[in-house]
């Protein structure tokens, strides 16, 4: 990435600096991780609900992440679909969307802390903060995503989704070891076919094992999504 995009990223995110400190919307943490792994040429998985969809996210403070897993370059999803979601989601011969659910409440995790700017020439800036709070387990690293909120009943599918649309990760928290805290400040071209207004940001840190062990939302993406 050249560095006037970087800059450009870095001005969005300063932006954005100023709109969540205007806002009063707090959201509690969430405790509860679920990541949903639709094929990419399944386009019946995407307008169908699952009997592991949350019934109410907000209440039960669940974080949402859909994935869509590559196929065919013409499947009916390949527009949206992610590389990173093929390993993530594992080995499934099953046409049909993968649900995996992780809870958050681990004793002494780490605190995350996530904010995103608005599109400014065509990058968002993501800042993600990782606060160490006890012992993390060996080769933890975090990722840094952007993602698109879906309201339940529009682009076909009948429940609220946050599709992944950029990843970033993963990052190191090396510098953990010496420091109470680490920061990654990154500048995310808007991903193609996007809708800009739709867009707010999601962290997470894992084990090498994949685990995922504490997840936040960007302050903003969760007020919008309550506006909805």
């Amino acid at each position: 990435m050249g560095s006037a995009s970087f800059i450009a990223g870095v001005m969005a995110f300063t932006f954005a600096l100023s709109a969540v400190a205007a806002t009063n919307c707090k959201p509690p943490a969430p405790t509860v991780l679920v990541e949903r792994f639709t094929p990419a040429d399944c386009e019946s998985c995407w307008q169908t609900a699952t009997a592991q969809d949350p019934k109410d996210p907000r209440r039960e403070r669940v974080l949402l992440l859909d994935w869509i897993v590559p196929a065919a370059d013409d499947a009916p999803l390949a527009a949206a679909a992610m590389p990173e979601a093929t390993a993530r989601a594992g080995t499934s011969t099953a046409r049909a969307t993968k649900v995996r659910r992780v809870t958050l409440t681990q004793a002494r995790a780490p605190q995350l802390r996530i904010a995103d700017g608005p599109a400014w020439n065509g990058y968002i800036g993501i800042q993600l903060s990782v606060r160490k709070r006890g012992p993390l387990p060996a080769d933890a690293v975090a990722y840094a995503a952007l993602v698109e909120r879906v309201p339940a009943g529009s682009e076909g599918t009948p429940v609220a989704r946050q599709l992944v649309r950029a990843l970033v990760g993963p990052l190191s928290l090396d510098e953990l070891a010496s420091q109470p805290s680490v920061l990654h400040l990154r500048a995310l071209r808007l991903p193609e076919a996007s809708r800009a207004d739709r867009l707010a940001s999601v962290g997470w840190v894992e084990t090498a094992a994949g685990r995922v062990i504490a997840a936040t939302q960007s302050t903003l993406g969760a007020c919008a999504a309550d506006k909805r």
